[in-house]
């Protein structure tokens, strides 16, 4: 689960946030007292902050820096100041991201994801996978099975690994999109469904061709 705590008076659209980020499988937190935001960071020790840049008795830059004094967690910028400086400002004061509103809730997403891979880059045991009689080798981009073997695509790796990791789960789409997002591509979900399709197609080839299924309108697993 991924934790956020997300610093911003407006309660309205806090709600609002928090309830499109848990749609992601966020888990988020906000916070009622604003007069001391670097003792509720230390207390409640979140993977992430969401910042407002225009917060009561202090602003968010302020708080960013005392942060920063004690902790090296991601830290994104959500602020309504939409100039250069304010951007640079961000940045300068110990922020890794901004994020100017209105926004788009899957360019907040893509933003968080980021951060979180760039901050905890979480080793596997191992570079081997197992599935059944499949090797998946996660270093080479291959599947092996029964003495043949497949080249895989990066996005085809992270798929089958999170699949694998969940055997007998089903894996939601939106969380496979959320694996498969990078600063660079936005994974959509006709995206994701021409993954999946591809995917089946060269498990076809080595005899794999059942080995992921559809829950219809859920997700994808498998067995």
């Amino acid at each position: 689960m991924k934790e956020i705590l997300l610093v911003e008076d407006n309660l309205d659209l806090a709600k609002e946030i928090a309830i499109n980020l848990e749609k992601w499988g966020m888990q988020v937190e906000g916070i009622d007292d604003f007069s001391n935001i670097l003792e509720e960071v230390i207390k409640k020790q979140p993977k992430l902050v969401i910042m407002d840049v225009n917060l009561p008795y202090y602003d968010g830059f302020y708080w960013c820096q005392r942060i920063r004094e004690v902790l090296k967690i991601p830290i994104l910028f959500l602020s309504s100041r939409d100039s250069n400086m304010d951007l640079i400002m961000g940045i300068h004061n110990g922020g890794d991201d901004y994020i100017t509103k209105p926004f788009d809730i899957q360019v907040l997403v893509a933003k968080i994801n980021a951060l979180l891979r760039r901050a905890y880059q979480y080793a596997d045991s191992g570079a081997l996978l197992y599935y059944n009689d499949a090797v998946l080798d996660t270093e080479k981009c291959e599947l092996r099975y029964k003495g043949r073997t497949l080249e895989l695509t990066k996005n085809e790796i992270k798929v089958l690994t999170l699949l694998i990791h969940n055997k007998g789960k089903v894996v939601s789409r939106e969380k496979i999109m959320m694996s498969l997002w990078n600063m660079d591509e936005f994974i959509s979900d006709n995206t994701l469904t021409v993954n999946i399709t591809r995917l089946r197609s060269k498990m076809k080839e080595i005899g794999l061709g059942e080995a992921v299924k559809t829950k219809r309108g859920i997700g994808y697993m498998i067995q």
